[in-house]
């Protein structure tokens, strides 16, 4: 990646999240069950939905694609984190740095954008029964996912045009176990304010406003389950809780870190793991425990499997 002359840093220090032996081999332990977990997680609900003729519809074909975002999320930066537990000094080149600003801006925008996507499908099927399959097929999904992957590229690309020529000359100490863009513009000589201003509109606002048109469209979605008293009506709010806690869990540490993105707090940086950790966790937990259908699938998926070692 090319940068200015002024940018004589060519790697960057990363500070970790501790300096005590003791805890870091707490974290090593904690993180790399709930990495394991995470990834085996999403794994086993994209092979439960590609393998049950009842999940193949728009929602669990989009619940999929989520799973794939999360198990990218989660290799972006949480190996290199286990690795350096183990390093005293933990260092990523100029190029790593800039490729996990790309990365985690890729994927999270991509999520962002699938997560609203699933919010017009369940919007549809719920409020629009009748309309649901004429509007919401393979084709049109397919076409949804391609666009959130559009938009999240093309947001971390706006973010990366301006950041690899920034002049980097002095400080190269960057106070997390990965690089994001907040942390990496304080350490640059020049006055970054402008561009702050712009990552805060990008990034902050735009994932305030579509956490609120979210939580709009679902309150919009409960309200209707709410004046239909059925079974199929209980379902559709199971589902929708599923769906929900996502969006909150998702959105809440993303807004907080953009929020204040520039004055930077120590809970920050525990927020960073929740939200680079954990947050790819939530998915498996979350529609495997509220979803009937995926815990159907799974409990058959599982019996076929035992069947099958047993003969």
């Amino acid at each position: 990646m090319a940068h200015t002359n002024e940018s004589v840093v060519s790697e960057f220090v990363l500070l970790g999240l501790s300096k005590s032996w003791e805890l870091q081999l707490f974290f090593f332990a904690i993180f790399s069950l709930v990495y394991v977990t995470s990834v085996l997680g999403n794994i086993v609900i994209i092979v439960t939905i590609s393998s049950d003729s009842h999940l193949n519809s728009p929602m669990y074909f989009l619940l999929s694609n989520l799973s794939f975002i999360d198990i990218c999320q989660s290799n972006f930066a949480t190996p290199k984190m286990l690795v350096d537990f183990f390093v005293e000094h933990k260092t990523i080149s100029f190029e790593g740095c800039m490729a996990q600003i790309f990365l985690l801006h890729s994927f999270v925008g991509s999520e962002t954008m699938l997560l609203v996507t699933m919010a017009y499908d369940r919007f549809i099927a719920i409020c629009k029964p009748l309309h649901y399959s004429t509007i919401m097929n393979r084709r049109l999904s397919i076409i949804f996912v391609f666009i959130s992957w559009s938009v999240g590229i093309l947001h971390s690309v706006s973010h990366l045009a301006f950041t690899v020529d920034l002049p980097f000359c002095g400080p190269n100490e960057v106070d997390s176990f990965f690089c994001d863009l907040p942390l990496v513009m304080e350490l640059t000589c020049m006055d970054t304010y402008e561009m702050e201003i712009m990552t805060l509109t990008n990034s902050g606002l735009i994932s305030l406003g579509c956490f609120l048109a979210l939580i709009i469209s679902y309150t919009i979605i409960l309200i209707t389950v709410r004046h239909r008293s059925s079974s199929r009506s209980s379902k559709a709010l199971s589902t929708l809780t599923a769906h929900i806690t996502v969006v909150i869990l998702f959105f809440g540490p993303c807004i907080f870190f953009y929020i204040w993105p520039f004055s930077r707090l120590s809970v920050d940086k525990f927020l960073s793991v929740f939200y680079t950790v954990y947050t790819p966790l939530l998915n498996p937990i979350i529609y495997s425990v509220r979803n009937g259908d995926v815990k159907s699938a799974m409990q058959k998926l599982r019996n076929r499997h035992v069947n099958s070692w047993k003969n």
